[in-house]
């Protein structure tokens, strides 16, 4: 119990810092000097640029490779539906905090948790929003792990092709989430805050658009296998089992989408001051990323259920492209598109890693007050990486609970930023934004219920595989 109540000073002790907080001191120190000790606020030199690449490295990754699948369940019309309304809907919500980030008396707020207590209350905004954040921030570092070893192991299945000798060499599962950690770790080393992760977010978004390019390029241009069909029920074969696959769909299209809880995050790495608001450069990032978001997922997600139809495996387009054209395509082909994966998780890993260590960081500092030294920085960064690999090792079936735990996090995304628009900027009952933030805000909360109920009955159907440290 203490350390929790060390960590709940520690969140109550968010310094909210105006723009124009050069000339702002309290007694002793000055709270700018306390936000530039912290990696998320220590350097605001970024720009659009830097504010896209990182918006695209955190929204687009390997979740995204099973959107064809949910089209199995949806069918061609419902799926593309869903697929546009999503979309378009988080875009709107990322509108809205990125003109809540600056909105109330030239305040700026750099972090979710802060925006969401100045929205709900301390206690409320803690309550709604710290458990979210910290799992899309830490539980998103696990799946990369995951995700990151598991690639690196087909890859050198892949370079190894079928001499079984060079397979028998091949490292266990726990060795190759490891080998994925340490490399994770080496690279935090080198980048202080968030805003010096911006080369690293500019490679991960370019290996991010060319092997979701190479991917849906490639089923398409292979050709569909014999027996494709596109009729949903063909799929199942009662009325409950159709139910339960069409939630199992729109789940798998909800949670392709991520990155909402880092844009308050990256929006804080621009300069700003009461003339030239962050607002306009923030959102010409926000444009720029999505647009490219979407030359990723929709012809990754139409053209890969076109290529495979209801033969699209629950693992997604990689695990088509290797079911039915492993034999047929280039052995260097694969083993490029396995390492651009690899690297890109490692991008996405120091992106969403940053919250963490900034929320560890504020521990020091509100105790001693005074910035975390190197070796305190590092230490940091070592622990967190042994947690998230043995939390892999320990659970390396969390992508079987992708579905259960996004619908928990799911407000974060649809529901809250609603409602503190309605909270904050106060606009006139019954007006269209009122009207608007409000039905979105409460058909958001239903999504969230419908998408967990329907997570829990797909486990205990198909008899979750808790396979406990056997990665």
């Amino acid at each position: 119990m203490g350390d929790v109540d060390r960590i709940e000073r520690c969140f109550s002790s968010f310094k909210i810092i105006p723009i124009n907080d050069d000339t702002l001191h309290s007694e002793g120190t000055g709270l700018k000097e306390i936000e530039s000790w912290l990696p998320i606020t220590e350097s605001r030199k970024g720009n659009a640029y830097t504010a896209a690449f990182h918006l695209f490295s955190s929204a687009v990754g390997t979740p995204a490779l099973v959107l064809p699948f949910a089209f199995t369940s949806l069918g061609w019309s419902w799926g593309i539906v869903v697929l546009i309304v999503i979309f378009a809907w988080r875009l709107y919500t990322m509108w809205l905090l990125v003109h809540l980030h600056e909105m109330v008396n030239g305040t700026r707020y750099s972090r979710y948790l802060q925006l969401a207590i100045v929205a709900f209350g301390e206690k409320l905004g803690k309550c709604l929003s710290i458990f979210p954040t910290m799992y899309l921030s830490g539980g998103t570092c696990v799946m990369s792990i995951i995700a990151g070893g598991r690639t690196l192991q087909l890859f050198y299945n892949t370079i190894c092709e079928n001499d079984q000798h060079c397979l028998h060499k091949s490292l266990s599962g726990a060795q190759w989430f490891l080998v994925f950690v340490c490399l994770a770790i080496l690279i935090a080393q080198f980048f202080p805050n968030l805003n010096s992760l911006a080369w690293v977010s500019f490679v991960g978004s370019i290996l991010g658009v060319t092997y979701f390019t190479m991917l849906w390029a490639l089923s398409i241009v292979k050709g569909r296998p014999n027996g494709v069909t596109y009729n949903p029920s063909n799929n199942v074969t009662t009325t409950m089992a159709q139910f339960r696959a069409v939630l199992n769909g729109i789940a798998v299209v909800a949670i392709a989408f991520r990155g909402h809880n880092l844009v308050l995050e990256i929006q804080g790495t621009l300069p700003s001051n009461p003339k030239h608001p962050t607002k306009t450069r923030m959102w010409r990032g926000v444009m720029a990323s999505y647009s490219f978001v979407a030359m990723c997922v929709f012809p990754l997600a139409i053209g890969g259920y076109w290529a495979y139809g209801n033969m699209m495996p629950g693992n997604g387009i990689m695990g088509a492209i290797a079911k039915y054209h492993q034999e047929s395509t280039p052995k260097w082909l694969i083993g490029t598109i396995y390492m651009m994966i690899v690297i890109q998780c490692l991008c996405s890993f120091q992106i969403y890693a940053m919250p963490v260590f900034d929320n560890l960081e504020r521990i020091y500092v509100s105790r001693h007050l005074k910035a975390c030294p190197r070796w305190v920085r590092s230490c940091i960064k070592l622990f967190f990486g042994g947690l998230t690999y043995f939390i892999s090792v320990a659970f390396p079936f969390l992508g079987s609970l992708a579905a259960f735990v996004g619908g928990i996090a799911l407000p974060l995304s649809l529901v809250y930023p609603c409602f503190m628009w309605i909270s904050i900027n106060k606009p006139q009952r019954n007006s269209l934004m009122y009207c608007l933030n409000m039905f979105l805000g409460c058909l958001g909360i239903l999504i969230s219920v419908v998408q967990v109920a329907g997570a829990l009955w797909n486990l205990v159907v198909d008899k979750l595989d808790t396979n406990f440290f056997n990665p």
